[in-house]
């Protein structure tokens, strides 16, 4: 099969069946063999109704639906799962994304051989609630992440080689990372192309820009500190640790040498425990030891991590 397009979604019944035959007219013209899967992220509306129409009138539909609303990133995550495609392509689901830069997209990974290929939405239609932390949150994840040439992480339209959805774990809002995650896994061919980005033609957003913009920070935090000591985090706060307790050890032979100093010279002198720098020292040494402990138990967690990604899916086809 040439291309899987998978596609999150909450709440878009009236955009599903114009998306889906627009995608079926760019597929049937190109002459692909695809499959599209929908993945219903736990909507309130008629969502799943209309995707079982689509499944009625077209063996390429295949759909899951969540018991509950989980998140893009588990609903991306159960999609690749799903997907056969050499090829897979994401898109949002509320007509802003057109189906018309697949080929293109299909092209840069099977000819010019890229592992990853991001849209750009250059000309965007989006308000400045979300413009504006948007841009702020790209130049953070650009400097982060050492990925220069993307504009946009966190843009919905993206083509994959196969490989690389059957090797990165989306979870949590990770989705906005998929590059970062796919350079940490070993696929550092990471390309850009600008594409259309259209106005939103039914309803309204479903993402709040601040709350976004906060959340996407938490998260690239996250995801830097996992990428560098996720597997040995005893190199992160073991060393921390120890560095704390070194000073804050040294720091109590310095106060009780000073003592023995004046002690032996018959200068005054004052309790150690009446010192405020030896609890300060005190402090340092409890902190490193706490920090040490954490690095070793961080070890045994990521030694025995139980499975990430288990989410309730009440119907599938």
């Amino acid at each position: 099969m040439d291309i899987s397009v998978v596609i999150p979604l909450y709440n878009e019944e009236e955009s599903l069946p114009e998306l889906f035959a627009w995608i079926q007219r760019v597929m049937d013209t190109n002459r692909f063999s695809y499959e599209v899967i929908f993945v219903n992220d736990g909507s309130t509306d008629h969502s799943w109704q209309v995707i079982e129409k689509l499944r009625s009138e077209s063996d390429k539909v295949k759909g899951i639906k969540f018991r509950r609303n989980y998140g893009k990133s588990p609903a991306l995550y159960c999609g690749f799962e799903k997907a056969q495609g050499d090829v897979v392509i994401t898109m949002d689901a509320d007509l802003q994304d057109s189906p018309d830069e697949i080929p293109e997209l299909y092209r840069m990974i099977t000819e010019d051989g890229y592992d990853l290929v991001s849209g750009y939405k250059q000309k965007r239609y989006d308000p400045l609630s979300k413009t504006i932390p948007t841009k702020l949150f790209n130049a953070t994840a650009r400097a982060v992440s050492g990925i220069k040439n993307l504009h946009d992480f966190n843009c919905g339209l993206k083509a994959y080689r196969r490989d690389v959805v059957k090797n990165i774990e989306v979870y949590g809002e990770m989705h906005r990372y998929i590059p970062y995650l796919a350079k940490n896994a070993g696929f550092p061919k990471i390309a850009e192309k600008v594409v259309h980005h259209q106005a939103r033609k039914f309803g309204k957003t479903k993402f709040g820009g601040l709350n976004r913009f906060f959340n996407g920070y938490l998260d690239l935090i996250t995801l830097w500190f996992l990428s560098k000591f996720g597997i040995k985090p005893m190199h992160f706060f073991g060393f921390m640790g120890s560095l704390m307790f070194i000073l804050g050890f040294i720091s109590v032979i310095i106060i009780g040498a000073n003592k023995l100093y004046a002690l032996s010279h018959g200068l005054p002198y004052i309790l150690i425990t009446d010192s405020p720098y030896f609890y300060l020292a005190l402090t340092l040494m409890i902190l490193g030891t706490q920090l040490f402990l954490a690095g070793f138990i961080g070890e045994l967690i990521a030694r025995n991590a139980p499975e990430r990604n288990n989410y309730k899916i009440e119907k599938e086809f």
